[in-house]
């Protein structure tokens, strides 16, 4: 990957001539350069040293009266599925990139490059070489933003597995951990940790997992490189004791094999005949897609890791304890890999709300998501990495047959004139918000507002989907300026619920209705004397930011899901026994 392309050479240029310019740029290099008729080729010491070439010669130097063509040298074999975009605009919107090359194919992958322009560049792998070709045709040259983005391929290892190049990987950051609003690498935060691995453990094996006088854990903990907590004083009595484990993907596995180890060794001794399962603890949120759609997503864990996996009832589930219990039975190698495979999937779903959660933000500066609750802060014990990352809709609107979150719909109310930015050109913008947001987004049509000067988009999907929709069109309000450079973007958004839980929303002399005000700081009014509609169903109006919004509708959700469990019947004997709850 480090061996350049140099296209559009004089043929007066010389060997001499390319020695003067890499010279003058301090572009190191580490072999001679190959000067053809037309073309030249050289190798640089690293993919630093070949990016830097790239983007301080290609298209700005001159030889001979010609402008110099720098890129990356693909063999046709590895000529296949992965391209580099570069001079992307700084300030572009992640989920506005995604959706212009998605819309060439299947994106695997799209990882930003660490380079010293203002510019950003990313690698994509696309499904299939056609699709490739296809974004390169299409995308090399193309004007955004009044930049020029130019694609080049780059050495597609899976492609020619006998050569790889060297260092493929090195200086990429992984999609979704370092997103910020845009891939601009000035705004970009510093790499987090993954989220942790936590696990239950019988309480009768703490005791060998720790070791005489701690020595078994710290060993763990060198071994691989982890920081371990074990929360032995959580639920006295209780026959099952949480551990967080903090540390690489890597590190978290081998540490949980190395404690099934432990666990299975002391088992023996003791004549303990039971079976051990790994029991997993997850959020709620990223539950329902690791379950996936009529639970594919298991089920090919299970299949390809040869084990039996089950999620505990989400009647288990309390405000102080939204963690479900992933129980795993096999052997401690298929345990070992299921673990792996859960835990990618949960953290790419982790990674994913906060790629949306950053995206945002700034529209209110400095603003202390854990200060403000919008997100529950986990179960006691959990370490502060993980304080304030669930993401929105941990709790209300879950279903309690599937596992998935339940559809909501939010009706939020735009300024008319703002309709056009919305709906983008020939309708591309609201096509991919939809898509990014995994939600379905309609406009009402202008004569049903009347004469006022808003008009109503109608959001339906899950909780996800409407904190990312609704974020984007806040944010592409503001974008837009259809607000001030110092206004916040305020706007009125209706959720309908059943008329008998209406009361539950007000409380008792309007309380419960004054403590979400005072809480969300946005302005929730239940109108009074409403008739309810052929659903027996009313409005609640909010109005207030972005955050003050998503605040106020999951607190009316979760109202919403706690008079929804009291009207169910209780589960049959046959569902799987509650979990210990963690308080």
């Amino acid at each position: 990957m480090n061996k350049l392309y140099i296209g559009n050479v004089s043929a007066e240029a010389s060997e001499e001539d390319f020695e003067t310019i890499f010279e003058q740029w301090k572009i190191p290099h580490s072999g001679p350069f190959l000067v053809k008729t037309g073309y030249a080729f050289v190798d640089c010491p690293d993919e630093k040293a070949a990016m830097k070439a790239i983007d301080v010669l290609s298209g700005k130097v001159e030889l001979h009266g010609k402008l110099l063509e720098v890129e990356h040298s693909v063999p046709k074999r590895q000529r296949s599925c992965k391209l580099q975009i570069r001079n992307i605009p700084p300030h572009m919107q992640w989920e506005v990139l995604d959706g212009m090359l998605a819309q060439y194919g299947g994106v695997e992958s799209c990882e930003q490059v660490n380079t010293d322009t203002e510019t950003a560049v990313v690698n994509v792998r696309y499904a299939a070489k056609d699709q490739a070709r296809l974004a390169m045709e299409k995308l090399n040259g193309s004007m955004m933003e009044n930049y020029a983005l130019k694609v080049s391929y780059i050495p597609d290892e899976t492609a020619a597995p006998e050569g790889p190049s060297a260092g493929g990987r090195r200086g990429y950051v992984p999609r979704g951990t370092s997103r910020s609003g845009s891939p601009s690498l000035g705004t970009r935060p510093k790499m987090q940790s993954d989220i942790p691995l936590r696990i239950l453990v019988p309480t009768q094996f703490v005791g060998a997992i720790i070791g005489k006088e701690g020595a078994t854990i710290r060993n763990i903990t060198k071994q691989t490189h982890s920081k371990i907590d074990i929360h032995r004083k959580e639920n006295a009595g209780a026959a099952e004791k949480p551990i967080t484990i903090h540390s690489t993907p890597e590190g978290c596995s081998n540490a949980c094999t190395t404690i099934m180890e432990i666990m299975q060794k002391e088992a023996l001794d003791t004549k303990f005949t039971e079976e051990i399962p790994l029991k997993i603890l997850a959020h709620n949120n990223f539950v329902g897609r690791l379950i996936g759609k009529e639970g594919r997503n298991l089920k090919k864990i299970e299949q390809d890791t040869e084990t039996k996996i089950t999620i505990s009832a989400l009647q288990d589930l309390t405000v102080y304890n939204p963690e479900r219990t992933i129980t795993v039975k096999g052997t401690i190698e298929a345990c070992a890999r299921a673990e792996e495979e859960l835990m990618k999937k949960i953290r790419e779903s982790y990674e994913s709300d906060m790629a949306a959660m950053n995206l945002q933000s700034n529209l209110i500066p400095g603003l202390n998501l854990n200060a403000l609750g919008l997100f529950p802060s986990g179960a006691p014990g959990m370490g502060p990495s993980m304080s304030g990352v669930p993401p929105p809709g941990a709790h209300g609107g879950c279903s309690s047959f599937g596992g998935h979150p339940e559809s909501e719909t939010v009706h939020l109310f735009i300024p008319a004139l703002a309709v056009g930015a919305i709906i983008g050109k020939q309708g591309q913008h609201i096509k991919q918000l939809s898509h990014f947001a995994g939600a379905s987004i309609k406009i009402a049509p202008a004569e049903e507002v009347g004469a006022t000067p808003q008009r109503r988009v109608t959001i339906a999907g899950p909780p996800e989907a409407q904190f990312k929709a609704q974020c984007r069109i806040f944010g592409k309000l503001k974008e837009e300026n259809f607000f001030g450079p110092k206004e916040e973007v305020k706007l009125e958004a209706h959720i309908k619920v059943p008329s008998f839980a209406a009361g539950r929303v007000i409380g008792k002399g309007g309380k419960t209705v004054n403590e979400l005000q005072n809480l969300t700081c946005a302005e929730v009014v239940v109108p009074r004397d409403q008739t309810p509609d052929e659903n027996d169903q009313v409005i609640v109006k909010i109005s207030g930011h972005f955050f003050a919004c998503q605040l106020a509708q999951r607190k009316i959700q979760e109202i919403l899901a706690q008079v929804k469990r009291q009207q169910q019947p209780k589960p049959t004997s046959g569902a799987q026994p509650p979990q210990p709850r963690r308080k």
